[in-house]
């Protein structure tokens, strides 16, 4: 076998292969040199193929080089084929990207920011509004007026709205200045929650609250459940029977939605608020109305206490914190 291993430089591997009837397989496995060792320790020998040191480092420079870091290895190969170069196969290269830890996104990407959960606590009225735009379907195809709405987060009450042929920042800041104004904010009182909506996020709103001293901030991107209320009150306006399905023209949106906001505020018994009025609660009178409600439980249940098995009944609680997106331990634990 020696005497083979001497020829095969000078006769080929194939036809000393044929000579002997063996495979290129068991010809390397017999003639290929027996492992060397140090001690205990054998040292690795490397296949007769294999790249050497210096070629895989060639390889790599080319794949994460500036013109193919964007592209797959069957892309570089192919490309390099077409300029008339070879310096290894498609899967070689996989194999030294996968030694390499490389398999993974070699380009320099964009890196988007990351946004901070909302995690916003309300114990009183005027200390948390959240704001929002919609659009109302206008009398023709592609038409739209557009309905701004500051929504008291803790009662519920709609401090303000307007309805404009359009969405402009300017439109934003005379209505967010005129509800301040008349629910009388003082400085560093008020957060004013919102989504990323252009009217949202412009510098002159940014520079007027900075201006009233009222603290902004804003829900993560594509995430609706970090601006709820909002999003709530407009289901209630869009689901009402009345609401038409195409307004006529802006004066019979601003029409509709001034009844209904008077409605909304004064007549409608909130779910999330002991089912009294959000303006009742907003001005604190929610208090007076479930005392009567608790006598009138009362007397009912004194009158026929059989009807009552479980003992006098008790109105509904009023909210003392309402949240948006409580702590996590919060969740877990008491809830809103």
């Amino acid at each position: 076998m020696q005497t083979v291993i001497e020829l095969k430089d000078k006769a080929g591997i194939s036809h000393l292969c044929s000579a002997l009837g063996l495979s290129r397989a068991s010809f390397y496995r017999y003639a290929a040199p027996p492992k060397m060792t140090t001690g205990d320790k054998p040292v690795a020998r490397s296949h007769p193929r294999a790249l050497s040191g210096e070629e895989r480092e060639q390889v790599l420079h080319v794949l994460n080089s500036e013109k193919n870091m964007d592209k797959a290895p069957r892309q570089i190969f192919a490309s390099m084929l077409d300029s008339g170069n070879y310096i290894c196969s498609v899967a070689t290269m996989y194999r030294i990207l996968r030694e390499n830890k490389m398999l993974s996104e070699r380009r320099n990407q964009v890196r988007k920011p990351k946004y901070a959960r909302p995690e916003l606590l309300a114990t009183s009225p005027n200390q948390l509004w959240s704001w929002d735009i919609t659009k109302l379907l206008g009398p023709a195809k592609w038409t739209y007026f557009y309905l701004y709405v500051i929504l008291d987060v803790f009662s519920r009450f709609v401090v303000g709205w307007l309805v404009a042929p359009r969405e402009r920042s300017d439109l934003a800041q005379d209505l967010i200045m005129q509800s301040c104004q008349n629910q009388r904010i003082l400085p560093e009182q008020l957060t004013l929650h919102a989504d990323r909506g252009s009217s949202m996020t412009s510098k002159s709103v940014a520079f007027l609250l900075a201006d009233l001293g009222v603290t902004k901030t804003h829900s993560r991107p594509h995430v609706s459940n970090d601006n709820p209320f909002s999003e709530s009150q407009f289901k209630t306006l869009k689901y009402r029977p009345d609401f038409p399905q195409r307004f006529g023209s802006i004066e019979d949106a601003r029409v509709f939605c001034k009844d209904f906001f008077e409605w909304y505020n004064w007549q409608h018994y909130h779910s999330a608020i002991g089912h009294v009025t959000p303006g009742d609660f907003h001005y604190g009178r929610a208090g007076e109305c479930i005392e009567k409600r608790a006598e009138i439980l009362r007397l009912a249940y004194e009158a026929h206490p059989e009807r009552f098995p479980r003992g006098c009944p008790t109105p509904e609680t009023l909210p003392e914190a309402v949240w948006i997106n409580p702590p996590v331990k919060l969740e877990k634990g008491n809830g809103h």
